[in-house]
Parts: C-alpha cells; sequence; structure tokens
C-alpha cells in the first residue's frame, strides 16, 4: 500500500492513519480536509505526510472517507469522478442507505465499498486520533456484491491488518439496527446531561455527587454535535420510532413508580439484567 488519501483526519480518520503506518511503513498519508488548520495540527503530529486536495485523487491507491455523513453524501460522487480505475474508496459513515443510494448509478460504483467500523470515542479531531483504535471492533460491510472483487480483497486485507471483525448487512437493516445500538444512547446521553445541567444550577454540587456511573453515562454527551447532527437527519424514520419505544418505557417505569408498584420495578429491571449475557457473548 503506497498512497493512501484521508478525507477528513480527525479521530476515525486519523486511527486509521496511525494503524495503516504501522502495518505499512512504506505508505505515504496524504490529507484533505476542509479545515486548513485540521490539516496543518494533522501534519505537526504525524498523522498524514503531507496535505492533498481532491484534484490529487487520481494518484491514490485508497481512499478513507472520514466526515460527517451529510458531506459524505455530498462529496461521495464527487470523489468517484476524480479516482483512476484502480483506487479503493471506503467510508466509515454511521448511516449506510443515504450514502449508499447517492452512488447507486455511479459509473465508479464498483470502486466504492460502504463500510461501518463500529469503533471510536467520545473526542474529537486530530489529536484525537489513536493507535489500535480497530483492533476487535466489528465492521459492517453493505452491499460488498457492488464493488469489484479485487478490490473487496484489498480492502478485506487492510481490515484484517487492523484487527477487524466482517459484517455484512443490508444498508436499510443496517441504519434500523443502528439506530437502536448506537444513535439512541447518544440521544440518552445528550438529554441525561441537559436534564442535570437545567436542574444543577450550581456546577459544584455536579461534580461533587456525580460517581463513575453517571460519568460513563454522560460520555457519550461529550460528543460531536456537527458529526452527530447528521446522523440523526439522515437516519430520522429509525431514530423516532427507535425514541418512541424509548419513552414508552420510561413512561411506564413512571406509572410504575407512581402507583409504588416496586415489586414490578424489581421484575423489569431483573429481566433486562438478561442484556449482560448478550454484551458478554459479543465481546
Amino acid at each position: 500500500m503506497k498512497n493512501v488519501y484521508l478525507i477528513g483526519v480527525g479521530l476515525i480518520g486519523g486511527s486509521f492513519a496511525i494503524d495503516i503506518k504501522k502495518k505499512h511503513p512504506t505508505a505515504k498519508i496524504h490529507g484533505i480536509s476542509r479545515k486548513d488548520g485540521t490539516l496543518e495540527k494533522a501534519l505537526e503530529i504525524g498523522i498524514i505526510d503531507e496535505k492533498a486536495t481532491l484534484e490529487d485523487l487520481k494518484n491514490a491507491e485508497v481512499v478513507i472517507i472520514a466526515i460527517p455523513v451529510d458531506a459524505t453524501v455530498e462529496l461521495l460522487p464527487k470523489i468517484l469522478d476524480k479516482i483512476s480505475d484502480n483506487t479503493l474508496v471506503i467510508d466509515a459513515g454511521s448511516t449506510k442507505e443515504a450514502i449508499c443510494k447517492v452512488v447507486s448509478n455511479h459509473e465508479r460504483r464498483r470502486n466504492f465499498l460502504a463500510c461501518h467500523p463500529i469503533a471510536g470515542t467520545e473526542n474529537s479531531g486530530p489529536t484525537a486520533a489513536i493507535s489500535n483504535l480497530y483492533k476487535g471492533k466489528t465492521n459492517i460491510i453493505c452491499e460488498v456484491e457492488k464493488t469489484t472483487f479485487k478490490l473487496q480483497e484489498k480492502a478485506l486485507a487492510l481490515f484484517t491488518d487492523l484487527g477487524m471483525r466482517i459484517r455484512y448487512m443490508d444498508p436499510v437493516a443496517h441504519d434500523k439496527h443502528i439506530a437502536y445500538v448506537s444513535h439512541l444512547s447518544h440521544i440518552s446521553s445528550f438529554m441525561l446531561g441537559k436534564t442535570v445541567i437545567e436542574k444543577e444550577k450550581n456546577e459544584r454540587d455536579i461534580f461533587d455527587m456525580a460517581g463513575s456511573g453517571f460519568a460513563s453515562t454522560v460520555r457519550l454527551a461529550k460528543s460531536s454535535p456537527a458529526m452527530w447532527t447528521p446522523i440523526f437527519k439522515q437516519n430520522k424514520a429509525n431514530v423516532i420510532e427507535t425514541l418512541e419505544e424509548y419513552i414508552n418505557n420510561l413512561q411506564q417505569f413512571k406509572e410504575l413508580m407512581q402507583q409504588d408498584n416496586f415489586h414490578e420495578i424489581y421484575n423489569e429491571m431483573e429481566n433486562t439484567n438478561y442484556i449482560k449475557q448478550i454484551l458478554n457473548g459479543i465481546q
């Protein structure tokens, strides 16, 4: 692997760069971003080897798109316009249906592999990039049959180098399921943080009383709104459906509290403890 172009040099793109460099020391990492300051920081800390523009993509062996999903939908057709016939283009977006649809009829659709590595932290920007972010993590691949076989092989070799587990899924199913296991948890975290901030105006009280449970629950509320607002917008229907179910469960819990029905509250929590077995089974 020689010429890798990152479109987006933050946590996701930068972490790809770090581990590609470890596995392929001779690889040259080129960075593309709409913010020159971001590229300068990525250069300074060694995430990329040089800055580039979309016009340089004709020289790319691999292009990794790691920008907000609305920007990916807008930019992906233009990227495919500029690459060579042998270039592999990968995205890392948290929604897949709109991204796959926008290039469904593009003449270079075969060069694109739609991916969603389920990995990340609440941090953002080049300084958030870390080694081994993807090791042991699941990477969802959608519409693999639409990517030419030799580029599938190139991508799978890269993912194996990074220690990823591969799962194949339809983009519509992906967006529906990810709304439950990712998007809803982010909304819950944001809204819990909002509730506490509004109720506890004295921040000292929050810090004095906050334990590890609260900190871990609101950790996702530190995530980038610039990244998550487009995700919620693209997956609006599925997010609303999950919210309706979640709100119904919260309302039911409230009603049990009002009825002093703590026996049923105990049963609800005990039944939900089954999630420990599910999560232990996928680790």
